[in-house]
């Protein structure tokens, strides 16, 4: 089968929206843009990573690089001209290397809650030394949240180890687009201080985050999804 994926033909820049860790291209957030490009005639992309929804593949044995090469291939052979990139959670941090190794198809990056360096700065440090133990020793391990209603996803010491090769936190990132991040201030699952570090370490001068009092990880709230559009109105210039 493949990877899996949406497209929808329309004016350019268009819109690829990238999913977060463990979620699909049919959330809240990814239908929210789909009728907002609609409604706006803009092209609009959005996909599932290898292991996620309706693509094929394991999730237990999925990578950062693999996944960032799957995103790298949508906007290859799907998309059409420019995009911005609109990366929820971890789809942030792999939105933000797609912009570095494609940079002439980058037309903005907007982040959602963004995750970058997850697996360094928050998955690893709450491992147990028996989680650890496990996953050394080449076997899988299952994590549990809040968001996928007690069904938990198992991963292996690749996923750590691939997270590794793909950091972007604290390094001079050849980002020149616009970027907008957005935040929420009660945000338990990734803190905003990781965003703040994404936008220190962009290269770009038209870069800006901001952080919603109150707002929680999902960011898809009624007012929530209104500030990603606004957002999104202000770097494709409709």
């Amino acid at each position: 089968m493949g990877l899996a994926f949406d497209h929808h033909e329309g004016s350019q820049p268009g819109v690829m929206f990238l999913p977060g860790f463990h979620s699909t291209m049919r959330g809240d957030k990814a239908n929210y843009l789909a009728a907002f490009c609609e409604a706006h005639s803009v092209q609009f992309t959005r996909f599932d990573y290898s292991g996620h929804g309706e693509s094929s593949g394991q999730f237990e044995h999925g990578t950062l690089t693999q996944w960032c090469q799957d995103a790298i291939e949508i906007l290859d052979t799907v998309c059409q001209g420019p995009q911005v990139l609109v990366g929820s959670s971890m789809g942030g941090w792999i939105a933000t290397r797609v912009a570095i190794e494609r940079p002439d198809r980058t037309h903005g990056l907007l982040g959602i809650a963004t995750a970058p360096d997850f697996t360094a700065e928050l998955l690893t440090p709450a491992l147990s030394e028996q989680q650890k133990a496990t996953l050394q020793a080449g076997k899988s391990i299952d994590l549990f949240n809040a968001y996928d209603n007690g069904n938990p996803h198992r991963i292996r010491q690749g996923l750590i180890d691939s997270g590794s090769e793909c950091l972007v936190l604290e390094k001079n990132l050849p980002i020149h687009c616009p970027v907008r991040l957005l935040h929420g201030t009660a945000d338990t699952d990734v803190p905003s201080n990781l965003s703040q570090r994404l936008l220190a370490s962009v290269a770009s001068t038209d870069a800006q985050l901001l952080l919603l009092k109150g707002a929680d990880h999902r960011f898809s709230k009624a007012n929530e999804l209104a500030l990603i559009e606004n957002a999104l109105i202000e770097l494709l210039k409709i």
